[in-house]
């Protein structure tokens, strides 16, 4: 058994004084200043690639290697584009937004027992 006292759990009045922090201010500004310009980018090479596939089927149906042709180049270029923003998120939040989110998480855990 243990000896510690039951923590509870923040009230409202913890989590409007965290959400006026200059601490989380920063946390969601470094998230934003990832997520918001990686989602444009993301959603342009999409939206290119679907309106090639429609207008530009001589150039899509360029053959490659084989019967491997652009536009199924194009295609599976949409997964690994996927991985790769996820493996770049994961690098930044890593460095840029853990060691503020533990920050934050160790100041409120501290101040709720």
């Amino acid at each position: 058994m243990s000896t510690t006292e039951p923590t509870h759990p923040p009230g409202p009045e913890t989590w409007a004084e965290v959400h006026a922090s200059a601490e989380f201010k920063q946390l969601r500004k470094r998230l934003r200043n990832f997520v918001f310009p990686m989602t444009v980018l993301f959603l342009a090479w999409y939206l290119l690639y679907v309106v090639l596939a429609d207008y530009a089927h001589g150039f899509m149906s360029t053959k490659v290697i084989g019967n491997i042709n652009i536009g199924l180049v194009f295609g599976l270029l949409q997964f690994v584009s996927t991985f790769v923003i996820t493996w770049l998120y994961v690098r930044y939040a890593n460095r840029k937004l853990d060691p503020i989110a533990d920050k934050i998480r160790e100041d409120i855990e501290g101040g709720a027992q």
